[in-house]
């Protein structure tokens, strides 16, 4: 299963040349990693940050970007969750237009305490909605201990 974004490129994402300033993927891909939460796992993002105080940092990040992006385009975003570990997960993002992928990027998160700074087991809830989305991406690879 995957979770689809359509993002309209703007000013704003741009650099002088009218292309997607590589970051801003990034920036895209947080928003869509808050989209998901929200619409497709039934998690409260804000309320996982703010009155949990649960994070989910990127601890690593793979990014590849194939052809460029220009103001006024419209690119879809697909995520897809490849792995569900104890206290991680690996999504793979990939942004494509017009037959083409524009850029992909495979992230590693990890859920954290807000109040201890440390690595924490993913939560029940949060665990039950990421298995309800990709039944086949639990228990794919073990991780280490934290």
């Amino acid at each position: 299963m995957t979770f689809e974004r359509p993002v309209r490129i703007r000013f704003s994402h741009c650099d002088p040349a009218g292309i997607v300033f590589f970051p801003q993927y990034l920036v895209m891909t947080n928003v869509l990693v808050e989209d998901w939460f929200n619409e497709s796992l039934d998690i409260d993002y804000s309320a996982m940050i703010r009155t949990r105080r649960v994070g989910l940092p990127i601890v690593k990040l793979d990014c590849a970007f194939s052809k460029p992006s220009q103001m006024g385009e419209t690119i879809m975003l697909t995520l897809a969750l490849r792995r569900l570990g104890r206290r991680s997960i690996t999504i793979d993002i990939t942004g494509h237009a017009d037959g083409a992928t524009r850029f992909s990027a495979q992230q590693v998160l990890v859920t954290t305490s807000f109040e201890t700074g440390a690595s924490i087991d993913i939560p029940d809830d949060i665990r039950t909605a990421l298995v309800r989305f990709a039944p086949d991406a639990a228990g794919t690879t073990q991780e280490p201990q934290s």
